[in-house]
């Protein structure tokens, strides 16, 4: 099957109908009709569109700047936490125990993001993967009222379970929407549409950023509003939301409601079911195969599965890799960096903010860049260059008073590194499970790959303060040495997916390290 340019147009156009029938003319009629079939090809769409920009705004944002906001305001939370304490248990909290309880705010964001993860995937299969995503959103908005209600109520309590609403939200959100988002596209666009999700948790990082600038909601009272203010977009985003598609691949294959499965492929195209025949026959051979037979693919079945073995592996490692490849070590050494390079205290603080930009604007590129490109090139490339430039910026922070220009290499170092990162390893991870997993073991194959991602991010953060403190910048070597690894089997054995069906890229992997995916993606070029 030909690929089509993913962003050719902006609206695929529906077929314009015929007139009223000439009955003088029938056999003029049936030609045209025939040929406008044959000439309709599935692009942008309004409901595409619609659930691109609905689901990056109400739930991959959010997922993004409850990541990126909660350390400006840390100093005024703990000050809160402690008068809190004094108030209701007349209990003033030392210095040590307030650095646990500030830990256990920040890590049961990171525990609610795993649990959402293993729950997304029977979630995707009992609610259907749009009504899963509602849930998201309503999460979601359950912890910003808590977050906005906690100082009054004087509840620590609230706080800590508002981070761990918003943290299942995450987790349910990594794991559901890139499969659903995906799922909705023609084939020539799931790249295009899996980037939106972890485009959408990138912004959110830099609006958590932006907005806890002192002259924005950084201010000593503002920290409740501060943490609560994406609750707008959720607002917005959660009507709209219900008003979208069921993903097609989900009623067809999982449901087996073939009648629900073509009337929302059709609202979802926007044209007639009588010209979807690509579209239908490939919703039947996905529901023809072994591995999409509708039966319940749990996340032990998934990962006992030999054919899958490699898929999971690849999709796993990819994801926990994003995490251990130090993007937020970097991000938190960040400002110190350019105070180093001769910055004010508040410039730093623009060039942190500027540095998440880049990250932003990189992840956008994408839509553009992935369907030329491919998946692997980018992935590949962008490892690479990730692990080099973090074995740079060890170097350089460890001579970083040995010249005077060495505050400079740093810098460059940190803008480089961010830039790579979101050429390749920041968003592709997110949505290739959805491309190497069939319709029926994809919610599980997500859910992993969303459990390691979590899991990756709960590691540095539990252990990069010890590192910090032991070893300095070496901690960024340990990043360098780890990400080289994901480098090496990446390079062995992921395959090229663009262009590819799923149960093609189950194909090639299915005898897992025995597999030689390349070779055989090669020989099929050839």
């Amino acid at each position: 099957m030909g690929e089509q340019t993913e962003c050719s147009s902006l609206f695929a156009q529906p077929v314009s109908r015929p007139s009223l029938p000439d009955i003088s003319q029938p056999v003029a009629n049936e030609h045209q009709h025939l040929t406008q079939t044959h000439e309709y090809k599935a692009g942008w769409s309004f409901y595409l569109v619609l659930a691109g920009v609905i689901t990056t705004l109400g739930s991959s944002l959010p997922v993004g700047f409850n990541i990126g906001v909660v350390n400006t305001p840390a100093d005024l939370i703990k000050t809160f936490c402690n008068e809190s304490f004094i108030t209701r248990y007349d209990v003033a909290l030392s210095k040590s125990w307030l650095n646990v309880l500030w830990s256990s705010i920040v890590s049961i964001f990171i525990i609610g993001g795993c649990t959402g993860s293993i729950l997304g995937s029977v979630l995707a299969d009992k609610l259907g993967r749009k009504k899963a995503t509602i849930l998201t959103n309503i999460l979601s908005l359950a912890g910003a009222v808590l977050f906005l209600f906690c100082r009054e109520a004087d509840s620590v309590e609230m706080l800590l379970f508002g981070r761990l609403l918003v943290g299942l939200s995450g987790g349910l959100t990594t794991s559901i929407v890139p499969m659903y988002l995906t799922e909705l596209s023609p084939a020539a666009l799931t790249g295009a549409m899996g980037v939106a999700c972890p485009m959408g948790v990138n912004v959110g990082v830099f609006v958590g950023q932006f907005m806890g600038l002192d002259s924005i909601l950084g201010g000593e009272n503002d920290w409740p509003y501060l943490l609560s203010v994406y609750a707008l977009l959720v607002i917005v985003s959660l009507p709209v939301l219900c008003i979208l598609p069921e993903s097609p691949k989900y009623l067809f294959v999982v449901k087996r409601n073939e009648a629900a499965a073509i009337s929302e492929l059709s609202r979802l195209r926007g044209v007639s079911p009588s010209v979807l025949t690509e579209d239908l026959e490939l919703l039947k051979e996905e529901s023809r195969n072994e591995g999409s037979s509708g039966e319940n693919w749990s996340m032990l079945r998934v990962l006992k599965e030999p054919k899958l073995r490699l898929p999971l592996l690849l999709t796993c490692s990819m994801q926990a890799g994003q995490q251990t490849s130090g993007i937020n070590a970097v991000f938190y050494y960040s400002q110190t960096i350019f105070r180093q390079a001769g910055l004010s205290a508040q410039r730093a603080q623009y060039a942190t903010i500027g540095s998440g930009a880049i990250n932003v604007c990189t992840a956008a590129l994408m839509l553009r860049l992935l369907p030329r490109a491919g998946r692997r090139p980018l992935l590949l490339a962008s490892v690479l260059a990730a692990s080099l430039l973090l074995a740079t910026l060890a170097a350089a922070m460890a001579l970083i008073d040995a010249a005077s220009w060495m505050p400079y290499v740093c810098m460059i170092a940190v803008l480089a590194y961010v830039l790579v990162y979101g050429f390749g390893l920041g968003p592709i991870p997110y949505f290739i499970a959805s491309e190497m997993f069939e319709v029926a073991p994809r919610p599980a194959g997500m859910a992993w790959g969303s459990l390691a991602n979590w899991g990756g991010n709960f590691l540095v953060g539990m252990c990069f303060p010890t590192m910090r403190d032991v070893i300095g910048p070496y901690s960024f070597l340990l990043f360098s040495a780890v990400t080289m690894g994901l480098f090496v089997f990446q390079k062995f054995y992921f395959p090229e997916t663009r262009g590819k069906t799923p149960s093609q890229v189950t194909q090639l992997c299915s005898r897992g390290f025995r597999s030689r995916p390349l070779a055989t993606s090669t020989a099929n070029h050839l």
